[in-house]
């Protein structure tokens, strides 16, 4: 399962550095709008410090993690969506992407210049947020004249009319669906089907000076102006220069500004946190590998994204906690302790079960 985050914002914020951190690229970064033309795709790995021990334990040759696409789309200014600056055309690739990350600057820099002349990141989210919601309410325009007529002939469509009727008064009141759907009253599932943008989780990136990292006040204000979303605190500039560290190095960097992990780890996992994703472990002398699943899923529909044969023929799954075998250091050693247990389909995953699975078809989990 793969989780797409694609990267919004206006010109000048920090997004294409950002991105060069993320993925260790070499992505233009311009101090002009428009730096970025085409859109760019990185795959980054999650950090994930068990698969080391796990690892460590089977004498693994790989190591695998869980990863992250994220797509660097062009800055967006205000009117896009009728046509300023580059208009909407990326907005397709945004419709791609499971996730929205919108990048906002806080930080003050007179050699940076702002797109509207003035640092507000406040404004700068409103301004995001408008064109999304007019391009999805250009969207609904349609769409809503289609239905309507479809659910003249046909009733089953009316249903779909009516939540998208019910869609386009939340935006028509300046509200995405991600925030204001579900109260009210929208069918979610059947508004995300009609490629609507606001449908679609939103994560805030604050790319602030250095001085503001550990102003914990200012950083309680921020997330609070996007609540129920996450917010993410980072130095698009301080990630660059963590890129070049060892890990020893960076940690120690990390802690002069007051954090322990940099804004990237926590932008990864917060991905994860917003989809309701989580990973569960395989291990064996051939590699270590972290799988990504949802959260809630059973024991069949995780075996299923190894292989589908493992879900169709699931019999059980051979399951420990990473803990455990972390503190026992062997599988021989857990399974003696008791802490090895075999689940059957109705088993709900959790993360950092470290998992065998066994099937009628064929067997996996350890590679």
């Amino acid at each position: 399962m793969a989780l797409t985050i694609g990267i919004v914002g206006l010109p000048n914020v920090g997004k294409s550095t950002m991105f060069n951190a993320l993925t260790k690229n070499n992505v233009l970064a311009a101090n002009y709008p428009f730096a970025t033309i085409e859109p760019n795709v990185g795959v980054v790995p999650l950090p994930d410090a068990r698969l080391t021990r796990l690892a460590e334990i089977f004498g693994s040759e790989k190591i695998l993690p869980a990863t992250v696409s994220f797509v660097d789309i062009a800055g967006i200014v205000k009117g896009a969506s009728e046509g300023e600056g580059l208009g909407n055309k990326f907005l397709a690739n945004i419709r791609e992407a499971d996730a929205i990350c919108q990048v906002v600057r806080a930080f003050e820099d007179g050699d940076v210049v702002h797109v509207d002349g003035r640092v507000s990141p406040e404004s700068d989210i409103e301004t995001i947020h408008t064109e999304l919601i007019l391009a999805d309410l250009q969207t609904l325009e349609k769409a809503v004249a289609r239905l309507e007529k479809e659910s003249r002939i046909k009733k089953e469509s009316k249903p779909a009319y009516d939540n998208a009727v019910a869609a386009q008064k939340v935006l028509e009141e300046g509200k995405t669906l991600y925030a204001a759907g579900s109260a009210a009253g929208v069918d979610m599932e059947l508004a995300s089907g009609l490629g609507l943008l606001t449908t679609k989780p939103f994560i805030y990136v604050f790319n602030l000076d250095e001085d503001q990292l550990a102003d914990t006040a200012l950083h309680e204000r921020l997330a609070a102006s996007v609540a129920p979303a996450d917010a993410v605190f980072l130095n698009a500039k301080l990630e660059m220069d963590l890129m070049d560290m060892s890990p020893e190095d960076q940690l120690e960097m990390l802690e002069g500004f007051g954090a322990s992990e940099s804004g990237l780890d926590q932008l990864a996992r917060t991905g994860f946190h917003t989809l309701g994703l989580q990973t569960y472990l395989t291990a064996g002398p051939k590699e270590s590998r972290a799988w990504t699943i949802r959260q809630g899923w059973t024991a069949p529909q995780a075996a299923g994204v190894i292989h589908t044969d493992f879900q169709k023929g699931f019999i059980k799954a051979e399951v420990v906690s990473f803990d455990d075998l972390d503190a026992a250091g062997s599988m021989a050693a857990v399974k003696a302790g008791g802490k090895a247990r075999l689940e059957g389909k109705d088993y709900v995953m959790q993360d950092g079960d470290v998992v065998e699975f066994r099937s009628g078809l064929t067997s996996g989990g350890k590679k």
